[in-house]
Protein backbone atom coordinates (compact mmCIF):
# COMPACT_ATOMS: atom_id res chain seq x y z
CA UNK A 1 0.00 0.00 0.00
CA UNK A 2 1.31 3.37 -1.06
CA UNK A 3 1.67 6.01 1.92
CA UNK A 4 0.01 9.27 1.82
CA UNK A 5 3.77 11.31 0.70
CA UNK A 6 3.03 8.96 -2.30
CA UNK A 7 -0.27 9.36 -3.45
CA UNK A 8 -0.46 13.16 -2.56
CA UNK A 9 1.39 15.66 -5.21
CA UNK A 10 3.88 17.79 -3.73
CA UNK A 11 2.06 20.98 -3.63
CA UNK A 12 -1.31 19.36 -2.33
CA UNK A 13 -2.87 21.74 0.39
CA UNK A 14 -4.97 20.30 2.61
CA UNK A 15 -8.90 21.15 2.32
CA UNK A 16 -9.06 21.78 5.70
CA UNK A 17 -7.17 24.79 5.53
CA UNK A 18 -9.11 26.05 3.32
CA UNK A 19 -11.73 28.59 4.16
CA UNK A 20 -15.68 28.32 3.98
CA UNK A 21 -18.76 29.34 4.52
CA UNK A 22 -21.35 28.30 6.16
CA UNK A 23 -24.77 29.18 4.00
CA UNK A 24 -28.44 29.93 5.72
CA UNK A 25 -28.98 25.91 5.90
CA UNK A 26 -26.18 25.52 7.83
CA UNK A 27 -24.10 23.81 5.16
CA UNK A 28 -20.62 24.20 4.18
CA UNK A 29 -19.36 25.82 1.09
CA UNK A 30 -15.55 25.98 0.36
CA UNK A 31 -14.68 29.63 0.26
CA UNK A 32 -13.07 29.23 -3.19
CA UNK A 33 -13.74 27.23 -6.16
CA UNK A 34 -12.84 26.71 -9.76
CA UNK A 35 -14.80 27.86 -12.43
CA UNK A 36 -14.82 25.75 -15.59
CA UNK A 37 -16.38 28.59 -18.24
CA UNK A 38 -12.98 28.24 -20.37
CA UNK A 39 -14.70 30.42 -23.03
CA UNK A 40 -13.74 30.97 -26.60
CA UNK A 41 -9.93 30.00 -26.35
CA UNK A 42 -9.73 26.75 -24.18
CA UNK A 43 -10.77 23.69 -25.23
CA UNK A 44 -13.13 21.19 -23.03
CA UNK A 45 -10.37 18.83 -22.43
CA UNK A 46 -8.47 21.50 -21.31
CA UNK A 47 -10.91 22.53 -18.84
CA UNK A 48 -11.63 18.91 -17.31
CA UNK A 49 -7.52 18.54 -17.31
CA UNK A 50 -7.57 21.50 -14.63
CA UNK A 51 -10.22 20.65 -12.95
CA UNK A 52 -8.37 17.33 -12.41
CA UNK A 53 -5.08 19.09 -11.28
CA UNK A 54 -7.29 21.05 -8.96
CA UNK A 55 -8.96 18.29 -7.40
CA UNK A 56 -5.44 16.72 -7.20
CA UNK A 57 -3.91 20.05 -5.12
CA UNK A 58 -7.07 20.45 -2.95
CA UNK A 59 -9.27 22.34 -4.71
CA UNK A 60 -12.90 21.11 -3.20
CA UNK A 61 -15.83 23.32 -5.17
CA UNK A 62 -16.06 23.57 -8.86
CA UNK A 63 -18.45 25.41 -10.64
CA UNK A 64 -20.19 24.54 -13.46
CA UNK A 65 -22.55 25.13 -16.10
CA UNK A 66 -24.55 23.60 -18.45
CA UNK A 67 -23.59 26.41 -21.43
CA UNK A 68 -20.27 26.14 -20.88
CA UNK A 69 -20.66 22.85 -23.28
CA UNK A 70 -18.18 20.72 -20.88
CA UNK A 71 -20.06 19.23 -18.28
CA UNK A 72 -19.73 15.28 -20.53
CA UNK A 73 -16.10 15.90 -20.43
CA UNK A 74 -15.61 16.90 -16.62
CA UNK A 75 -18.21 14.53 -15.92
CA UNK A 76 -15.30 11.72 -16.70
CA UNK A 77 -12.87 13.31 -14.14
CA UNK A 78 -15.65 13.16 -11.56
CA UNK A 79 -15.81 9.73 -12.41
CA UNK A 80 -12.50 8.96 -11.56
CA UNK A 81 -11.91 10.71 -8.67
CA UNK A 82 -15.03 9.59 -6.79
CA UNK A 83 -14.02 5.96 -7.92
CA UNK A 84 -10.62 6.36 -6.40
CA UNK A 85 -9.95 9.07 -3.13
CA UNK A 86 -12.60 11.19 -3.17
CA UNK A 87 -15.92 10.81 -1.35
CA UNK A 88 -18.88 12.64 -2.68
CA UNK A 89 -19.52 14.63 0.15
CA UNK A 90 -15.72 16.47 0.32
CA UNK A 91 -16.71 17.96 -2.90
CA UNK A 92 -19.48 20.76 -3.85
CA UNK A 93 -20.25 20.71 -7.14
CA UNK A 94 -22.79 23.57 -8.56
CA UNK A 95 -24.09 23.73 -12.20
CA UNK A 96 -26.52 26.03 -13.62
CA UNK A 97 -30.07 26.33 -15.25
CA UNK A 98 -29.31 27.62 -18.77
CA UNK A 99 -31.91 30.45 -20.14
CA UNK A 100 -33.59 28.61 -22.74
CA UNK A 101 -34.67 25.92 -19.99
CA UNK A 102 -36.47 28.53 -18.10
CA UNK A 103 -40.19 26.51 -18.99
CA UNK A 104 -41.73 24.44 -16.54
CA UNK A 105 -41.43 21.43 -18.48
CA UNK A 106 -37.49 21.98 -19.08
CA UNK A 107 -36.11 22.83 -15.55
CA UNK A 108 -36.20 19.18 -13.98
CA UNK A 109 -34.92 17.51 -17.61
CA UNK A 110 -32.71 20.18 -17.78
CA UNK A 111 -30.56 19.70 -14.59
CA UNK A 112 -31.37 16.05 -14.88
CA UNK A 113 -29.36 16.64 -17.87
CA UNK A 114 -26.40 18.15 -16.19
CA UNK A 115 -26.17 15.51 -13.30
CA UNK A 116 -25.77 12.85 -16.16
CA UNK A 117 -23.26 14.63 -17.99
CA UNK A 118 -21.57 15.17 -15.06
CA UNK A 119 -21.85 11.73 -13.66
CA UNK A 120 -23.19 12.34 -10.42
CA UNK A 121 -26.30 11.81 -8.22
CA UNK A 122 -26.82 15.38 -6.77
CA UNK A 123 -25.54 18.91 -7.04
CA UNK A 124 -24.60 20.80 -4.58
CA UNK A 125 -26.49 24.02 -5.75
CA UNK A 126 -28.04 24.77 -8.90
CA UNK A 127 -28.49 27.89 -10.31
CA UNK A 128 -30.97 29.93 -12.69
CA UNK A 129 -27.82 31.23 -14.29
CA UNK A 130 -29.77 34.49 -15.87
CA UNK A 131 -32.96 35.78 -14.47
CA UNK A 132 -34.13 35.89 -18.80
CA UNK A 133 -35.02 33.17 -20.89
CA UNK A 134 -33.21 35.18 -23.55
CA UNK A 135 -30.91 33.09 -25.49
CA UNK A 136 -27.94 33.43 -28.12
CA UNK A 137 -26.39 31.22 -30.89
CA UNK A 138 -22.23 30.93 -29.99
CA UNK A 139 -19.68 33.37 -31.00
CA UNK A 140 -22.85 35.89 -32.30
CA UNK A 141 -21.75 39.56 -32.45
CA UNK A 142 -22.98 42.07 -29.68
CA UNK A 143 -24.89 43.40 -31.36
CA UNK A 144 -27.20 40.03 -31.50
CA UNK A 145 -30.90 39.85 -30.60
CA UNK A 146 -33.19 37.03 -30.33
CA UNK A 147 -36.49 38.06 -31.61
CA UNK A 148 -38.01 36.18 -29.06
CA UNK A 149 -36.78 37.83 -25.98
CA UNK A 150 -38.40 38.95 -23.19
CA UNK A 151 -37.63 41.33 -20.48
CA UNK A 152 -38.01 39.88 -16.43
CA UNK A 153 -41.19 39.00 -16.00
CA UNK A 154 -41.69 37.76 -12.30
CA UNK A 155 -44.61 35.54 -12.31
CA UNK A 156 -43.00 33.23 -15.22
CA UNK A 157 -39.54 33.30 -12.99
CA UNK A 158 -41.46 32.07 -10.39
CA UNK A 159 -42.89 29.05 -12.65
CA UNK A 160 -39.18 28.20 -13.10
CA UNK A 161 -38.40 29.18 -9.24
CA UNK A 162 -41.17 26.58 -8.39
CA UNK A 163 -39.39 24.06 -10.74
CA UNK A 164 -36.51 24.84 -8.97
CA UNK A 165 -37.93 24.04 -5.17
CA UNK A 166 -39.18 20.82 -6.97
CA UNK A 167 -35.75 20.14 -7.33
CA UNK A 168 -34.80 20.37 -4.27
CA UNK A 169 -37.52 18.33 -2.60
CA UNK A 170 -36.62 15.38 -5.15
CA UNK A 171 -32.90 14.99 -4.11
CA UNK A 172 -31.67 16.16 -7.43
CA UNK A 173 -30.19 19.20 -5.54
CA UNK A 174 -29.67 20.13 -2.28
CA UNK A 175 -29.37 23.73 -2.59
CA UNK A 176 -30.99 26.22 -5.15
CA UNK A 177 -29.80 29.71 -6.03
CA UNK A 178 -29.79 32.71 -8.42
CA UNK A 179 -27.02 34.22 -10.49
CA UNK A 180 -26.97 38.25 -12.43
CA UNK A 181 -29.56 39.43 -10.06
CA UNK A 182 -30.11 42.92 -8.72
CA UNK A 183 -31.88 43.98 -5.47
CA UNK A 184 -35.36 44.36 -7.00
CA UNK A 185 -35.91 41.43 -8.40
CA UNK A 186 -34.27 39.73 -5.54
CA UNK A 187 -36.84 41.62 -3.29
CA UNK A 188 -39.66 40.18 -5.53
CA UNK A 189 -38.25 36.62 -4.89
CA UNK A 190 -37.55 36.67 -1.23
CA UNK A 191 -41.15 38.17 -1.24
CA UNK A 192 -42.44 35.11 -3.45
CA UNK A 193 -39.82 31.79 -2.34
CA UNK A 194 -40.93 28.51 -0.99
CA UNK A 195 -37.02 27.46 -0.42
CA UNK A 196 -35.02 30.74 -0.50
CA UNK A 197 -31.88 30.88 -2.52
CA UNK A 198 -29.02 30.32 -0.38
CA UNK A 199 -26.24 32.30 -3.01
CA UNK A 200 -26.29 34.34 -5.85
CA UNK A 201 -23.66 34.52 -8.25
CA UNK A 202 -22.52 37.69 -9.73
CA UNK A 203 -19.33 39.67 -11.14
CA UNK A 204 -17.66 40.74 -8.17
CA UNK A 205 -14.13 42.20 -8.56
CA UNK A 206 -11.96 44.88 -7.13
CA UNK A 207 -12.95 48.13 -10.04
CA UNK A 208 -16.59 46.22 -9.81
CA UNK A 209 -17.74 45.90 -6.12
CA UNK A 210 -21.24 46.02 -5.81
CA UNK A 211 -21.33 47.21 -2.53
CA UNK A 212 -25.13 48.23 -2.05
CA UNK A 213 -25.83 44.85 -3.65
CA UNK A 214 -23.43 42.74 -1.58
CA UNK A 215 -24.44 44.13 1.42
CA UNK A 216 -28.34 42.76 0.57
CA UNK A 217 -27.47 39.66 0.11
CA UNK A 218 -25.09 39.60 3.72
CA UNK A 219 -28.15 40.75 5.23
CA UNK A 220 -30.52 38.42 3.68
CA UNK A 221 -28.44 35.50 4.39
CA UNK A 222 -27.59 35.12 0.77
CA UNK A 223 -24.17 33.78 0.03
CA UNK A 224 -22.01 36.12 -2.82
CA UNK A 225 -20.02 34.18 -5.11
CA UNK A 226 -18.10 36.12 -7.59
CA UNK A 227 -17.48 35.12 -10.88
CA UNK A 228 -15.09 37.43 -13.03
CA UNK A 229 -12.61 38.02 -9.99
CA UNK A 230 -9.56 38.98 -11.27
CA UNK A 231 -11.43 40.64 -14.36
CA UNK A 232 -12.22 38.25 -16.53
CA UNK A 233 -9.12 38.69 -19.42
CA UNK A 234 -10.75 35.74 -21.26
CA UNK A 235 -14.12 36.97 -21.62
CA UNK A 236 -15.19 37.32 -25.36
CA UNK A 237 -15.02 40.17 -27.48
CA UNK A 238 -18.62 41.20 -27.62
CA UNK A 239 -18.08 41.31 -23.71
CA UNK A 240 -15.64 44.27 -24.20
CA UNK A 241 -15.69 47.79 -24.77
CA UNK A 242 -13.83 51.05 -24.72
CA UNK A 243 -14.40 52.21 -20.91
CA UNK A 244 -13.65 49.00 -19.37
CA UNK A 245 -10.19 48.50 -16.71
CA UNK A 246 -8.56 45.55 -15.56
CA UNK A 247 -7.66 45.31 -11.49
CA UNK A 248 -4.24 43.45 -12.49
CA UNK A 249 -3.33 46.53 -13.85
CA UNK A 250 -4.25 48.98 -11.66
CA UNK A 251 -1.18 50.42 -9.58
CA UNK A 252 -2.24 50.22 -6.32
CA UNK A 253 -3.25 46.19 -6.42
CA UNK A 254 0.24 45.77 -8.71
CA UNK A 255 1.90 47.44 -5.75
CA UNK A 256 0.11 45.00 -3.12
CA UNK A 257 1.64 42.43 -5.41
CA UNK A 258 4.81 43.45 -5.92
CA UNK A 259 5.37 43.72 -1.53
CA UNK A 260 3.72 41.09 -0.74
CA UNK A 261 6.30 38.94 -3.67
CA UNK A 262 2.30 37.76 -5.22
CA UNK A 263 0.87 37.97 -8.66
CA UNK A 264 -2.05 41.26 -8.83
CA UNK A 265 -4.33 38.36 -9.77
CA UNK A 266 -3.88 36.47 -6.22
CA UNK A 267 -4.44 40.14 -4.82
CA UNK A 268 -7.55 39.90 -6.20
CA UNK A 269 -8.16 36.37 -5.41
CA UNK A 270 -7.29 37.36 -1.49
CA UNK A 271 -9.82 40.36 -1.33
CA UNK A 272 -12.72 38.49 -2.53
CA UNK A 273 -12.06 35.45 0.06
CA UNK A 274 -11.56 38.43 2.99
CA UNK A 275 -14.81 40.41 2.04
CA UNK A 276 -16.77 37.50 2.72
CA UNK A 277 -17.46 36.23 -1.07
CA UNK A 278 -16.41 33.41 -2.88
CA UNK A 279 -14.17 33.87 -5.89
CA UNK A 280 -14.55 31.47 -8.83
CA UNK A 281 -11.72 32.30 -11.02
CA UNK A 282 -10.80 29.64 -14.03
CA UNK A 283 -6.88 28.72 -15.49
CA UNK A 284 -5.73 25.68 -17.70
CA UNK A 285 -2.44 27.23 -16.31
CA UNK A 286 -1.26 24.85 -13.39
CA UNK A 287 0.57 27.24 -12.02
CA UNK A 288 -1.95 29.95 -11.75
CA UNK A 289 -4.36 27.30 -9.97
CA UNK A 290 -1.91 26.96 -7.72
CA UNK A 291 -1.18 30.36 -6.52
CA UNK A 292 -4.93 31.10 -6.11
CA UNK A 293 -5.13 28.54 -3.83
CA UNK A 294 -2.05 28.76 -1.87
CA UNK A 295 -3.22 32.68 -1.51
CA UNK A 296 -6.55 31.78 -0.13
CA UNK A 297 -4.32 29.86 2.37
CA UNK A 298 -1.67 32.35 3.00
CA UNK A 299 -1.36 35.38 5.24
CA UNK A 300 -3.93 37.38 4.65
CA UNK A 301 -4.07 41.32 3.55
CA UNK A 302 -3.61 43.21 5.81
CA UNK A 303 -6.76 45.92 7.06
CA UNK A 304 -4.77 48.82 4.95
CA UNK A 305 -4.46 46.55 2.11
CA UNK A 306 -8.09 45.77 2.28
CA UNK A 307 -8.99 49.52 2.62
CA UNK A 308 -7.14 50.58 -0.23
CA UNK A 309 -8.78 47.92 -2.33
CA UNK A 310 -11.93 49.19 -1.26
CA UNK A 311 -11.74 52.52 -2.30
CA UNK A 312 -10.61 51.11 -6.17
CA UNK A 313 -14.45 50.23 -7.16
CA UNK A 314 -15.03 51.96 -10.06
CA UNK A 315 -18.44 50.72 -10.78
CA UNK A 316 -16.82 48.91 -14.35
CA UNK A 317 -19.18 45.95 -15.36
CA UNK A 318 -17.38 44.05 -17.97
CA UNK A 319 -20.27 41.17 -18.30
CA UNK A 320 -23.03 43.40 -19.24
CA UNK A 321 -25.46 40.81 -21.39
CA UNK A 322 -26.78 42.79 -24.63
CA UNK A 323 -27.45 39.78 -26.05
CA UNK A 324 -29.85 39.26 -23.43
CA UNK A 325 -32.13 42.64 -24.53
CA UNK A 326 -35.07 42.44 -25.90
CA UNK A 327 -35.43 45.75 -27.45
CA UNK A 328 -33.05 47.00 -30.58
CA UNK A 329 -33.01 50.45 -29.14
CA UNK A 330 -32.18 49.72 -25.34
CA UNK A 331 -29.14 49.98 -23.51
CA UNK A 332 -27.57 47.18 -21.54
CA UNK A 333 -28.56 49.36 -17.97
CA UNK A 334 -31.46 48.16 -18.78
CA UNK A 335 -30.92 44.64 -17.80
CA UNK A 336 -29.62 45.71 -14.28
CA UNK A 337 -32.39 48.06 -13.07
CA UNK A 338 -29.96 50.89 -12.81
CA UNK A 339 -33.26 53.15 -11.34
CA UNK A 340 -33.93 50.91 -8.73
CA UNK A 341 -37.05 48.84 -10.37
CA UNK A 342 -37.44 45.44 -12.38
CA UNK A 343 -37.19 47.38 -15.88
CA UNK A 344 -40.68 46.98 -17.66
CA UNK A 345 -41.31 45.71 -21.13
Amino acid sequence: MQSPSQTLPVDFIAPERVPSRILSTGARMPAIGLGTFGSDHVSHQAVADALKYAASIGYRHFDCASVYGNEDRIGYVFRELFQSRLRRDEVWITSKLWNDKHGENDVIPSCEKSLKDLQLDYLDLYLVHWPFPNHHPPGCDVTARNPHALPYIHENYMRTWRKMEELVDRGLARHIGTSNMTIPKMKLLLRDARIKPVANEAELHPHFQQPEFFRYLMDNGIQPIGYSPIGSPGRPERDRTPDDTSPTEDPAIREIGQRLGIHPAVVCIKWAVQRGQVPIPFSANPKNILNNLLGVVGEPLSPRDMQTIERLDRNCRLIKGQVFLWKDNQSWEDLWDANGIVTPA
